[in-house]
């Protein structure tokens, strides 16, 4: 959803408060591609600060699905937006000051809501998805989801860790 910004930025400085729907279904990033299936809509407040500078305020809470990082089961994944931007309308503010957000989602008198989300869902998309902090994970030698059942593989990886003692002990063999 476009919005028209031009009340805001003319000389009447009306704001904008309004409940947007959010029209996005599925959240892609380099990640992945996750389904949404519970949105509220963005309760979005749009005002003049002054200098042609917007305050851009939202509350919206997202719900998806991805997969657990350690077993691959299918996890609802809560993201609470509330986010709270000031942004330089002016064409020529590529050297924007370090307490302005840099936008790509205000383009002249219009806001892009879709791209204002998107960006805010980047953010704050955690960064390890897990179904329960106790998770076993999948076997790396059957894939077995251990959460569910134990499998009768034999692990033969030697953890990293210990491969500086091996090394000791193979020499001791070689003398």
């Amino acid at each position: 959803m476009i919005l028209n910004l031009s009340d805001v930025l003319s000389e009447q400085h009306k704001a904008i408060h309004e409940s947007v729907p959010i029209e996005m279904t599925c959240f892609k990033s380099e990640m992945g591609d996750y389904a949404i299936t519970e949105k509220t809509p963005l309760e979005l407040s749009v005002e003049y600060a002054g200098d042609r500078k917007l305050e851009v305020t939202g509350k919206a809470e997202i719900t998806s699905v991805a997969p657990c990082d350690r077993c691959l089961e299918d996890v609802e994944v809560k993201v609470t937006l509330d986010f709270k931007h000031k942004i330089d309308t002016e064409s020529d503010a590529y050297d924007q000051s370090e307490d302005l957000d840099e936008n790509n989602y205000i383009d002249g008198y219009s806001l892009d809501v879709e791209q204002l989300v998107y960006n805010e869902l980047l953010v704050g998309w955690p960064t390890k998805i897990l179904c329960s902090e106790d998770c076993k994970g999948i076997c790396n030698v059957c894939g077995q989801n251990l959460n569910k059942a134990t499998c009768n593989c034999e692990d033969t990886g030697l953890d990293p860790r210990m491969s500086v003692i091996r090394d000791v002990f193979k020499n001791f063999k070689e003398v």
